[in-house]
């Protein structure tokens, strides 16, 4: 059976940090009830193949009380075996919750950390202390949580190099299974769009990326996406997912969902998909379908992101002679690999598919 995966978007924060751009809100919890029943009757009216994944993402999934969110993913239908992750904030994470997770088939939390320097988090517009990622990741292994991914963001204003190292150290002495390790970027319209003094440094970046490979590499994670570390076997499924152009169905607001080329994504504010799934309507805000030729060229472009590489008929031959002069890829039998500094560049490299 071909994996299938199913992303839930809960779209409530309890502050949207200084960076974000996403569909979340910090003043609609009371809608929670009525979204979480439209998730549940949005998936019920699907009729869904068995997931092989299921991702709450957001937004701050911790936030949803745990019977609602446990009552969402109660209506998947999932594959034996099937991965279930939650993102989570490290500040509103408890045992309880947890182990309300734990018991309904979670299997996998992402942990939102970003940072171990306190001046950082205070930078990006997070609200949370080291010690509470401490905390939330000790939560985790008391309930049983074996898997465990932190997210880590480099680049934000007053981030020395100590303190990235000092980050990523940090974050492998809690025994992560994976890492994830973005680099900030500037999204039109937030707070630090309009704060150029807060702008990072492509340069500084760089260095803090090959500063995070070195450590993960040493400690025995693996690199098997440009932004993404894990032990061998523990890598985000889901995610995977996405990369090798699999079917997933996005579930609430602004969900996006993909099946055999064809993409489609709901209307993006609450209000309007609770009101949607009540009138019985479509909650689909637009669609595009790919043709054969694009899915083709995006097919490359995603894998070259992994460590399978593109196939190695997707670049000429003298443009493959040129990014390996260049240290950019290297062939790997019939596939052509990003080298680290490759991944820097990728999507200089993948102009060249």
């Amino acid at each position: 059976m071909a994996p299938f995966g199913v992303y839930v978007h809960i779209p409530i924060c309890a502050r949207r940090c200084d960076y974000c751009a996403f569909a979340t809100w910090t003043d609609r919890g009371a809608l929670m009830p009525d979204y979480a029943a439209a998730c549940r009757a949005e998936i019920e009216r699907a009729g869904l193949a068995p997931a092989s994944s299921v991702f709450f993402g957001g937004g701050t999934p911790s936030l949803l009380p745990a019977r609602l969110l446990t009552g969402i993913l109660d209506a998947v239908d999932r594959a034996p075996g099937a991965e279930v992750t939650v993102e989570c904030n490290p500040e509103n994470v408890t045992i309880d919750l947890l182990a309300a997770y734990r018991a309904a088939g979670v299997n996998r939390v992402s942990f939102g950390v970003q940072s171990l320097a306190p001046h950082v988090l205070k930078g990006l517009g997070r609200t949370h202390d080291p010690a509470a990622v401490d905390r939330a990741v000790a939560a985790a292994r008391t309930v049983g949580m074996e898997r465990v991914n932190l997210d880590l963001i480099y680049g934000g204003a007053g981030e020395r190099d100590e303190d990235w190292e000092a980050t990523v150290r940090g974050a492998l002495a809690l025994g992560p299974t994976h890492i994830s390790a973005y680099a900030l970027t500037i999204e039109p319209g937030t707070p630090l769009a309009a704060d150029e003094s807060r702008h990072p440094d492509d340069d500084v970046q760089a260095d803090r990326y090959l500063v995070a490979d070195a450590l993960l590499a040493e400690a025995g994670l693996v690199n098997y996406e440009i932004s993404n570390w894990a032990r061998p076997g523990d890598e985000c499924r889901h995610n995977l997912l996405y990369w090798r152009q699999g079917d997933y169905r996005g579930i609430g607001c602004a969900a996006h969902s993909h099946e055999d080329g064809r993409r489609w994504w709901n209307v993006r504010t609450p209000e309007r998909y609770i009101a949607a799934v009540a009138s019985g309507s479509s909650s689909v805000a637009a669609s595009e379908t790919l043709t054969p030729e694009q899915r083709v060229t995006e097919g490359w472009r995603l894998s070259l992101r992994t460590s399978d590489g593109a196939p190695a008929e997707a670049f000429g031959p003298s443009d493959f002679a040129l990014l390996g002069e260049r240290g950019l890829v290297v062939r790997c039998d019939d596939r052509v690999v990003l080298t680290a500094t490759g991944r820097l560049l990728a999507n200089q490299v993948a102009m060249y598919l």
